[in-house]
């Protein structure tokens, strides 16, 4: 009888691990998300395709979102880093649309004319640059285990672009920190840091030399920094910071910065990653969302790669990514990205800044064949 009861139990076992080893190789497709009624319908979403390698990076873009057969469809509008302002039927067709994905725009480098950059975000009060700087697999860089989200005041600070010559010889440059910019700013990383389950956020300021300007930034973050309790937040001097950037970046995980000082951060933070050319960003405001390569070095490329059309789409194909989660597209945003990781893994297409000799185009292919 025990002997019968033995062999019924090793029955019993056997069968039990079959069937386990059995569903281990059952595919599982997880459900990322609950949509509501009508979240499948197509959403218009306005192209800017920038100067430079703008029109060639954005049509990168376009041709991944047709193969995907992506629910969205663009709104194009030429607009020019050289022009006056932004023309009004692209402010209203960002108004309209909520989401806009664009290439670099060139900023005239003194003369008159400003930023037509600064002037959407201003127009949009798009408050909220974030850039997402890390390594990725098959591209060796001098520094691993780097994955830093820069989020940098979008609005004001050394951009408020309040200048004035006070005699001749003499110029005044205004910066303007104000506590409510700051605290904003500071709730969305800190937000960010919680909903994307980040434990540290570090303030980058120089309030030793500005204490009044960067004090009052630095104050507004304590004060948010006490609503998250299982965040840990720590402060850092801007020079100091560059420093620890380049010596141990690791160690960083979401920085919150004012204007200027992101600026800096992320292209720098860019470098170390891997280069701007593959970094995604956008910027975000209560209503309003812009995507665009993350870093701002090398978002127009050069006369050389504009003619040869090598520019390396990787950054604002990330950031279409970006874009695609953010409409609440989040299976189409996964299978971008793994299409991109996949190509940058097999390392046989890459861009000349990424140590190969594709054209866009090559990329773009390849892209599109490991779309799943």
């Amino acid at each position: 009888m025990a002997s019968r009861r033995t062999l019924q139990i090793l029955k019993h076992h056997i069968s039990t691990q079959s069937l386990s080893s059995s569903i281990s190789f059952v595919p599982y497709r997880s459900v990322t998300y609950m949509p509501r009624p009508g979240d499948g319908a197509p959403r218009a979403v306005t192209l800017i395709p920038g100067d430079g390698i703008g029109p060639i990076v954005t049509g990168a873009v376009e041709q991944v979102m047709e193969a995907m057969h992506a629910p969205v469809f663009f709104e194009r509008y030429e607009v020019r880093g050289d022009m006056k302002s932004v023309p009004k039927e692209v402010i209203e067709s960002i108004r309209k649309n909520k989401v806009c994905i664009k290439g670099g725009l060139r900023t005239p480098v003194g003369g008159g004319v400003s930023s037509l950059n600064m002037q959407l975000r201003k127009e949009l009060d798009i408050y909220a640059s974030l850039v997402h700087c890390f390594n990725m697999d098959g591209l060796p860089t001098r520094h691993d285990n780097v994955d830093i989200v820069v989020i940098r005041e979008n609005t004001e600070g050394e951009y408020s672009g309040l200048e004035h010559e006070v005699v001749p010889g003499v110029v005044e440059s205004l910066k303007v920190i104000t506590k409510f910019c700051s605290e904003r700013i500071a709730r969305y990383a800190f937000e960010y840091a919680y909903l994307n389950n980040r434990k540290t956020v570090t303030a980058v300021h120089k309030a030793n030399i500005m204490k009044l300007a960067d004090g009052l930034f630095l104050e507004s973050c304590r004060e948010v920094a006490t609503r998250y309790p299982a965040i840990t937040y720590n402060e850092i001097i801007v020079d100091n910071c560059c420093m620890q950037l380049v010596a141990k970046p690791e160690q960083f995980d979401v920085m919150v910065t004012p204007n200027l000082y992101g600026n800096l951060v992320a292209n720098t933070a860019a470098g170390i990653a891997g280069g701007t050319g593959l970094m995604p960003g956008g910027n975000v405001g209560a209503e309003h969302a812009i995507f665009e390569q993350g870093a701002s070095a090398g978002n127009v490329g050069n006369e050389k790669i504009i003619e040869q059309k090598k520019a390396n789409p990787f950054a604002l194909l990330l950031s279409s990514a970006m874009m695609l989660r953010h409409l609440q597209f989040p299976s189409f945003a996964d299978r971008l990205e793994t299409a991109v990781n996949r190509v940058i893994l097999e390392a046989k297409h890459q861009t000349k800044d990424l140590g190969g000799d594709c054209t866009t185009q090559e990329v773009v292919d390849a892209v599109i064949a490991n779309l799943e």
